[in-house]
């Protein structure tokens, strides 16, 4: 259905079928209102999407997902926010959807607490999982190695959020399962951690850290994720649609599409560099965006063939 369908039909010139309707609905009202009558049940075209600050994959296919959504005429409200109150958003039917959830694992909490007020429309990305990284030529390649090799790293894990829930299960089970109580983690902010990346990465100097797939770290810097052989931080995740519960029906079309929705991690990626590894401002997501559709363009017109 395109934009243009979805109007609201003022005049009465035209003797047709659905202008016979319209006609009724207006004497029905009685009282001079102009009655709604589009094809939605007469709601409005704004779509208010939630973000979460510090999650780039999730950030960038919002971006994307805004600039498409603005070009099939709808008016895209972004709303940039901490995980928690992204979630009670969503529940209470402030926020249409966000498009960055993570299931099973990592936003398991947050699902079993808001999940019924909620409608799950798609996943868009399998390829997701939580990871402890070094730098590629640590002489590691799994976590049962890290403990041994605690001189290497000068016994100190880098994290992100305090909050997070990398975070958490890094403290509740990657610690302990091998043995790195006696390890410093500190956790500050995804920005930070991605600092001392850098500065590791460009010194030669070994780091150990906490990251997730997909990410545009794993292009931009020679690293390497470790195995985890306990499965400490869970297996691989799909990165899933959740919308207000009666999002399907308010908007049908953008349900569809989003239902729809694939990424793969190589394109994700790829767009991630362009917005992120620059240290773009938020301002001027949409201008690199932009730049990046036209640069996929057949790729994005698919997505609401």
């Amino acid at each position: 259905m395109s934009h243009t369908a979805k109007k609201k039909f003022h005049s009465m010139g035209r003797v047709t079928a659905l202008a016979a309707a319209v006609g009724l609905a207006l004497t029905a009202c009685g009282n001079g209102e102009t009655a709604d009558t589009g094809d939605e049940g007469g709601e409005d075209n704004t779509i208010d999407i939630a973000i979460n600050h510090g999650w780039e994959e999730g950030i960038a296919v919002a971006e994307l997902w805004a600039l498409i959504l603005e070009d099939e005429g709808y008016e895209v409200s972004k709303n940039y926010m901490d995980l928690a109150p992204s979630f009670s958003a969503l529940s209470t039917g402030d926020m249409d959807f966000n498009m960055n959830i993570w299931q099973p694992v990592t936003h398991e909490e947050y699902l079993n607490e808001y999940g019924e007020d909620l409608e799950e429309v798609g996943v868009w990305n399998s390829d997701a999982n939580q990871v402890i990284a070094v730098n590629a030529d640590a002489p590691i390649d799994s976590l049962d190695e890290l403990a041994d090799n605690a001189d290497l790293f000068d016994s100190e894990l880098v994290g992100i959020e305090p909050g997070a829930g990398l975070t958490e299960r890094t403290e509740q089970y990657v610690i302990p399962d091998y043995g790195l109580e006696d390890w410093e983690f500190t956790t500050s902010s995804t920005p930070a951690m991605l600092q001392e990346v850098d500065t590791a990465t460009s010194a030669g100097e070994n780091i150990a850290f906490t990251l997730w797939r997909p990410h545009w770290a794993f292009s931009a810097y020679d690293i390497k994720a470790l195995e985890d052989p306990e499965e400490a931080l869970g297996q691989e995740e799909n990165m899933t649609i959740y919308a207000r519960n009666g999002f399907s029906d308010d908007h049908p079309e953008v349900y569809e599409w989003l239902s729809n929705f694939e990424f793969e991690t190589d394109l994700l990626q790829d767009l991630e560099e362009d917005m992120f590894v620059e240290e773009v401002s938020q301002d001027d997501y949409p201008e690199v965006v932009r730049e990046w559709m036209e640069e996929n363009q057949e790729w994005v017109d698919s997505l609401t063939n």
